[in-house]
């Protein structure tokens, strides 16, 4: 029975604070893999252990939240597996400030004493996105709770490193890679962030050795980088040059020549000057290039992005300038080569140019193309099956556009650099045996470097000596593997993988991964590709894209733009579950969401509408109630009933679609408009009078609608409507074990409908023609309803208290031709005609001036929407739903503005005009 009582007025905070911590502690969320139902898991795209929550995050596990709720309703077996990434530049970044404050540094500390100092961090700050995350009300196993770096997980990581390595599906080689010269790593893509900067762009000449007054000019970003050229590029069919192939130019500031080559695939013909220096040392493109030339690779800078006096040597770098240019980091030597290049007459022209730049992601450090030995996954054997997976809809994309997205990366794929030069993280299982390998490795103070061509030793544990010399001083390699490495065995990993767990058995393949697509290429293509590999199946049957939160101007939210919107304050502010229905409300398939605090606010406005919906609800509840079948019931009653069938067949119908928007607009629109504006109306005659024969009819129709509706609303407003749920008579102990609602066909009364909608449209008909007249709404009026279809008068009989209540007068049934014949204002709208008195305080005058300013708004709303379907563009993206939306309202618009000119000319003649 009903537990709790109503305050007056609806205090998120405490109630969220309540039940956040009552459904943990009571274990509501806690998974069983005997539970009868069909298994339906998610496992959560793990956030940094380093991270706050952010609006991104909010939108992502709000989502994943009305999942798991509505399927836990359900009956389904449902597990939500949380956990957390050890992301490990992030976090050696915060302990090494720290440790910086502290006047030490990780290097003084050494590895162990380091990574002591990390886990300390972890033990008393990693868990602050976790304690957040439980705020949003996220419905997860906490009990499972995983972190990347646990036990568990290692061994999983151990184990599928060991396997790829013996496979030949990793090794180690020398590529050319991001790095980032501050924290001294190589970086992933995403750990890369590209921004438009003002920069110059140089015109160099190179002369021809047979012939210096002929000459090949081009343009680079970088002119300190010619001092790494080992060739210039021109297009084959370029009858500019395609006749000096073969031949060689001298290059600038350097003793050396190199060779003319042609390439159709570096080369434009028709951007600049048609000839490109090739530096396959410093810059992706040119290393593929040099690939296909077989030109050597000449670096230039060392690992902290400064110009190295060996290479320079090595390079042939002329002396006086390798002299002037030795040490110095890339931002002060491009100056001095434009100058030692303007003096020679070799410089052309220098303009200004914008480019994108890559910065690291943590400390903005300029990322650099670094040539260097890492450890590689050969990713194409991986990404074949995760192509086919998809192709044969094994695996679903949801929307379907990214589908292209993903294949189309998927088939150009690289090989994936998976080594860090960092301490926290998994470090690499493989050793050096130092006899075997004298030659290939250089040691500086306590950092040893390991080179290409030296002979690894890869292993689960630690090998006690090596295999081919026996030898038992054994080196482990220094570096940690990428995070995204961990994190792709996260839907097995967490389960129990290796060891084969009644889990693993129960909940693998999982069902649904929500994610946004910045990571659809580094974290779920990975989770495919290692999941076919090492299970044999698919991760996950469904991929749910959704897209990124913007401000209200469109614009990406930055702490430099000021215009973050941080969702623990509009918790605080508006409560979670108006931040939560926001979310849900805008997330539509293909548009970036554009979040105001204006938004949250409207629906913390329909937390409080619910809330004293609920209350007025209170007020009447007491009393015998009868429970009828639903075709004894009153017409309000059948309607009602009908109606919230509609809701759940729409809502239900919606998620199954991941159409969480429209799913949100059915429950707003049910509430706020059918239960709360008309029924709630509908009914309050009964209700008011005790003795009315359906009163005790209209109490447990009433109570049942409430207690469903909230049932149907809970996975999106799990707060309030578990609080207000308690108060109901119930059965079970919380809202979050109850059966989610189901249609049932006895509700459905299609009759009842049909009468709605006359009385719908009649109460509107007054309503217009009491705001055109300026009555008040207190106002008891006179009016009058008819109907052109004769099989409809009985129907309008029995609605006429319904009508006179709603209509706020006294209401008349009768055909038109018995209707007063002067100062009837009259309007028709879908076979529906009512004429309201004109009473003679009425001023006629105004009443036009407002009718006509009403046309002028109708006519401009219409021509908005006209030229917006009208343009090609638009009608070509918006999504289909939206092109709907705006051709309904302009046919509504059309109708409206027909009974407006109507009323115009009814006016008019009154006033004798």
């Amino acid at each position: 029975m009903a537990t709790r009582h109503l305050d007056k007025t609806y205090e998120p905070k405490a109630v969220e604070e309540r039940w956040s911590k009552e459904w943990i502690e009571r274990g509501y969320f806690h998974a069983s893999p005997d539970h009868p139902g069909e298994p339906y898991c998610i496992v959560l795209p793990p956030p940094n252990v380093t991270g706050f929550l952010h609006v991104g995050h909010a939108l992502n596990h709000s989502l994943q939240d009305i999942l798991i709720r509505w399927r836990r309703m359900q009956g389904r077996n449902v597990l939500w597996m949380p956990g957390t990434d050890h992301a490990g530049i992030a976090t050696q970044n915060v302990v090494e400030k720290r440790l910086m404050q502290e006047g030490t540094s990780r290097e003084a500390l050494g590895r162990e004493k380091f990574l002591e100092r990390v886990w300390e961090w972890k033990a008393t700050s990693g868990d602050t996105i976790v304690r957040q995350q439980k705020r949003l009300g996220e419905s997860c196993d906490w009990d499972r709770q995983r972190f990347t770096m646990d036990e568990g997980l290692s061994q999983a990581v151990l184990e599928v490193f060991v396997r790829l390595y013996e496979d030949g599906l990793i090794y180690r080689g020398e590529r050319l890679i991001n790095w980032c010269p501050r924290c001294l790593t190589a970086l992933s893509d995403i750990e890369v962030e590209h921004e438009e900067v003002k920069g110059k762009l140089y015109s160099i000449d190179y002369p021809l050795v047979d012939d210096p007054s002929i000459h090949l000019t081009v343009a680079t970003t970088r002119p300190e980088t010619l001092l790494g050229d080992t060739a210039v590029a021109v297009h084959p069919e370029d009858p500019r040059y395609n006749h000096l192939i073969g031949k060689r130019v001298c290059l600038p500031l350097t003793m050396r020549t190199i060779p003319i080559v042609g390439d159709a695939i570096l080369v434009d013909r028709e951007f600049g000057t048609g000839a490109v220096k090739i530096t396959p040392a410093h810059d992706f493109n040119d290393y593929e290039a040099g690939l296909r030339h077989q030109l050597p690779r000449l670096a230039i800078l060392d690992q902290q992005a400064l110009l190295d006096p060996a290479r320079l040597e090595q390079a042939q770098v002329e002396t006086d300038v390798r002299e002037q240019l030795s040490g110095l980091p890339v931002a002060k030597a491009r100056p001095k080569v434009e100058e030692m290049l303007r003096a020679r007459g070799a410089l052309v022209a220098v303009e200004d140019h914008k480019m994108a730049v890559g910065r690291c992601y943590r400390c903005k450090t300029v990322v650099e193309p670094y040539l260097s030995p890492q450890w590689f996954v050969d990713i194409k054997p991986l990404a074949k099956p995760a192509i086919e997976a998809v192709e044969t809809g094994r695996i679903r994309v949801i929307p379907e556009g990214w589908v292209n997205n993903y294949l189309g990366w998927m088939r150009d794929i690289k090989d994936w650099c998976i080594s860090r030069q960092i301490w926290w993280g998994h470090q690499i299982p493989a050793w050096y045996c130092l006899a075997c390998n004298a030659g290939h490795m250089i040691t500086a103070g306590n950092r040893t470097t390991i080179l290409q061509g030296a002979t690894p030793i890869v292993a689960k544990t630690a090998p006690a000596r090596c295999p081919s010399c026996g030898g038992t001083e054994l080196l482990r390699d220094p570096d940690v593997l990428d995070t995204w490495f961990s994190s792709g065995l996260w839907p097995f990993s967490t389960l129990g993988w290796p060891d084969r767990t009644v889990e693993l058995k129960t909940y693998y393949p999982t069902s649904t991964l929500v994610t946004s697509f910045d990571i659809l290429f580094f974290w779920v293509a990975r989770m495919i590709m290692f999941g076919l590999k090492f299970m044999g199946d698919v991760p996950f049957k469904d991929v749910y894209i959704h897209a990124l939160v913007r401000d209200a101007e469109g614009q990406k939210m930055s702490k430099s733009k000021g215009n973050v919107i941080d969702p623990l304050h509009m918790m605080e502010q508006f409560g979670t579950d108006a931040l939560r229905f926001t979310l849900a409300s805008m997330a539509s398939p293909g548009r970036d969401i554009k979040l105001a605090e204006e938004r949250i606010e409207g629906y913390r406005n329909f937390a409080n509408k619910i809330w004293n919906a609920a209350r007025f609800a209170h007020l009447y509840l007491d009393g015998p109630k009868e429970a009828r079948p639903p075709a004894q019931r009153s017409f309000p009653d059948r309607w009602i009933l009908s109606r919230v069938n509609h809701a759940i067949r729409t809502v239900t119908g919606e998620l199954e679609d991941y159409r969480f928007d429209r799913a949100a607009n059915a429950l707003y629109q049910f509430f706020w408009h059918e239960y709360c504006d008309w029924y709630l109306e509908l009914i309050k005659p009964v209700l008011q009078n005790p003795d009315h024969p359906d009163a005790p009819s209209a109490r447990r129709t009433l109570e049942d609608t409430l207690e469903i509706w909230l049932r149907l609303l809970h996975p999106f407003m799990p707060f309030i409507s578990e609080e207000i749920w308690q108060t109901l008579p119930h059965r079970g102990e919380t809202i979050v074990l109850q059966p989610y609602p189901a249609v049932v066909p006895d509700r459905h009364d299609p009759e009842a409908e049909a009468r709605f909608r006359l009385l719908e449209d009649s109460v509107g008909l007054v309503r217009t023609a009491r705001v055109l007249l300026n009555y008040p709404p207190g106002k008891d009026v006179r009016f009058f309803v008819a109907q052109d279809d004769s099989h409809s008068a009985g129907s309008l009989a029995a609605l006429q208290p319904h009508l006179a209540h709603l209509g706020r007068g006294r209401a008349s049934i009768m055909p038109v031709s018995d209707w007063p014949k002067d100062r009837v204002l009259r309007l028709v709208s879908g076979g529906v005609t009512v004429g309201v008195e004109v009473e003679g305080d009425v001023d006629l005058k105004k009443a036009l001036e407002r009718l006509i300013k009403q046309i002028g708004e109708t006519d401009r709303e219409t021509q908005r929407l006209a030229a917006k379907l009208k343009n090609e563009d638009f009608v070509a993206k918006a999504p289909s739903d939206v092109i709907a939306d705006h051709r309904q309202r302009l046919d509504s618009l059309s109708g409206d503005r027909t009974m407006l000119a109507s009323s115009e000319r009814q006016l008019r003649a009154m006033l004798g005009s």
